[in-house]
């Protein structure tokens, strides 16, 4: 064999172990950008039907459900919440049933039981997905996040329309406009800070459940915030005006407890009196 014949040889095999590896991460993804289903509960690929699209979401471990907090169980034992984001390369996204910023470089992660998950991508449902007591608010966000060996975890974060912004959103604004209703468009948001996403570390809910479209994907561990954020009414129309037409409401229904455990942690703090 010739010098030259053996370095194509050479590059080639590296060539498709690299492809190989980007089609492995690009498979782990939980985001599905198909046309295959949709959120209208009288469609043929509705909610109802996403079954026939993955047997997944059938399963008893599905998402959303509803946190009765009359169900949880209060535990202190699962300690603050273990972010350590950092800023990096991100994306805006419009998936067209939905927006999405994805970072593109090693934004961080988030540790639970000695696990690290990549924080991966945030994106956004209107109105909730989770409720809380049978309540649905008006958007919730979804930080993604992934191990190393394909394992999720989300965490949920809950708003109501209020007087405050949202900040992200605020950030957001011009490029949501300029994505508005065009799926599959993209753009590069230069370095982006992750911890500007404000949520409670010490209270919030804990279950198993699964990923909330096709292809349903369970064994995710959620934490919910235990605290309701504030968005303007503006910031969901911008959201909803981004989407493509039919995706202006995008939650899954409620899905059935089946038995799960739903903890509630909330970390004891000192009561200051202010007299």
């Amino acid at each position: 064999m010739n010098m030259n014949m053996a370095t194509t040889i050479k590059i080639f095999f590296f060539s498709f172990l690299f492809l190989s590896s980007a089609f492995l991460s690009r498979s782990l993804e939980v985001d599905d950008t198909s046309d295959e289903f949709c959120y209208d509960q009288n469609a043929k690929n509705g909610p109802a039907n996403w079954g026939k699209i993955s047997t997944n979401c059938n399963g008893n471990l599905q998402s959303p459900i509803d946190l009765d907090n009359k169900m949880v169980e209060v535990v202190s034992n699962l300690g603050i919440l273990q972010k350590y984001y950092k800023p990096s390369k991100a994306t805006l996204v419009n998936r067209g049933h939905d927006i999405m910023l994805r970072w593109d470089g090693n934004s961080g992660y988030l540790k639970i039981d000695e696990t690290q998950y990549q924080l991966q991508q945030i994106h956004w449902h209107t109105p909730s997905e989770h409720s809380i007591d049978g309540k649905r608010y008006d958007m919730e966000a979804h930080l993604v996040h992934m191990s190393s060996d394909g394992k999720i975890a989300v965490i949920g974060i809950l708003y109501e329309i209020g007087l405050l912004p949202n900040d992200l959103l605020t950030i957001l604004e011009g490029d949501l406009i300029a994505l508005a209703d065009k799926k599959g468009a993209e753009k590069a948001m230069g370095i982006f800070d992750p911890n500007i996403i404000k949520l409670d570390d010490n209270i919030f809910y804990r279950y198993i459940g699964s990923v909330t479209t096709p292809p349903c994907t369970e064994g995710v561990v959620w934490t919910i915030d235990g605290k309701v954020n504030s968005v303007t009414a503006s910031q969901i129309k911008l959201l909803q005006d981004a989407a493509v037409n039919g995706f202006e409401s995008n939650a899954r229904p409620i899905q059935p407890l089946n038995g799960r455990s739903i903890k509630f942690n909330k970390q004891s703090t000192r009561l200051t009196l202010n007299l």
